[in-house]
């Protein structure tokens, strides 16, 4: 097994990490960033983005990751491909982490910037058109839908609060939950139900979403009766939850009962000294790219002002 030491481990890509290693770079920090699974995060499965400032005329998601690595790159960021599978935070004062079982770092500093997966129904249907018509992010992709019919699967809080987003820009919205009621607080609940454009389907599951090269409608299920019927939709989101990518950490960082890293108001520390936290790990609200990049800022300048304490930079 081969080892070595850094001043700042960043641990998982997309604009979270990418701006933490832009900032740490810049700084002198000379950063180590090990983009994951999936390199770039989930932008990488994202077709148009056009809510990221300084992209007038918008930009595609797997090209605009390709940017913040290049930037990264540009101030001396030491990107790597590899995955984090297991870490010792017992040493307050030096941080272990193994990269793909067989490769330790040791750091004084690291950033967990590891993001979370959107939740799947498991239909191959719709993971051909994730991107072409299927969305698990209303408020990113709702925009490309206007005056048009789209469909939502869920039946919690986020499900009726992309629903209700959805209602103000499409013509009709069919909610697709599986039980007789919803999850959902009473007053999203409530605003759902108020919404004269969106029709909420009981006792009703997705079958199959159909088209080829982009979505033109959705096979559903009524699971009383066993009926089948088509939704003319040209949209499916897909609300029923993230998990974070965090269990390798949960032995040793605070996290809620998502999963989601619990951090310090108002600074991205966590409870283990030296160990920050940024992005969608951590944000079970926004989870948007801008939201992402301005923790992972923020988790940078705590790792300097952490070094500068410690007289380690």
């Amino acid at each position: 097994m081969s080892s070595e030491k850094v001043s700042c481990l960043i641990i998982g890509s997309g604009p979270a990490g990418y701006t933490a290693a832009i900032y740490a770079s810049r700084a002198g920090l000379n950063p180590v960033l090990y983009t994951g699974g999936q390199p770039g995060g989930q932008l990488t499965i994202t077709t148009d983005v056009e809510n990221y400032p300084g992209y007038p005329e918008g930009v595609q998601g797997p090209q605009m990751m390709m940017d913040f690595e290049a930037q990264a790159r540009r101030f001396g960021a030491d990107i790597r491909y590899g995955l984090a599978t297991k870490v010792d935070f017992s040493d307050s004062t030096l941080h272990k982490v193994w990269i793909d079982g067989d490769h330790l770092i040791e750091s004084p500093t690291v950033i967990i910037a590891t993001g979370a997966a959107a939740k799947w129904l498991g239909l191959e249907s719709e993971q051909r058109l994730n991107g072409h018509g299927v969305s698990a992010c209303a408020v990113c992709d709702g925009f490309f839908f206007r005056n048009q019919e789209v469909a939502i699967v869920g039946g919690g809080d986020t499900a009726c609060e992309e629903a209700s987003y959805l209602a103000k820009l499409c013509k009709k919205v069919y909610m697709i939950v599986r039980r007789d009621e919803l999850r959902a607080s009473v007053i999203m609940q409530e605003r759902v139900k108020s919404l004269p454009n969106i029709e909420i389907l009981w006792n009703t599951e997705t079958e199959e979403v159909l088209g080829t090269n982009e979505v033109v409608g959705v096979k559903v299920k009524n699971v009383q009766t066993g009926e089948s019927t088509q939704l003319d939709v040209t949209g499916f989101f897909v609300a029923i939850g993230h998990k974070p990518n965090t269990d390798i950490f949960k032995e040793y960082i605070d996290m809620d009962a998502a999963g989601y890293i619990q951090t310090v108001k108002g600074s991205t520390k966590t409870n283990i000294t030296g160990v920050f936290a940024c992005g969608d790990a951590q944000d079970n609200i926004y989870r948007q790219a801008i939201t992402a990049a301005g923790t992972g800022c923020m988790a940078a300048l705590d790792a300097e002002r952490y070094l500068a304490e410690k007289g380690l930079h």
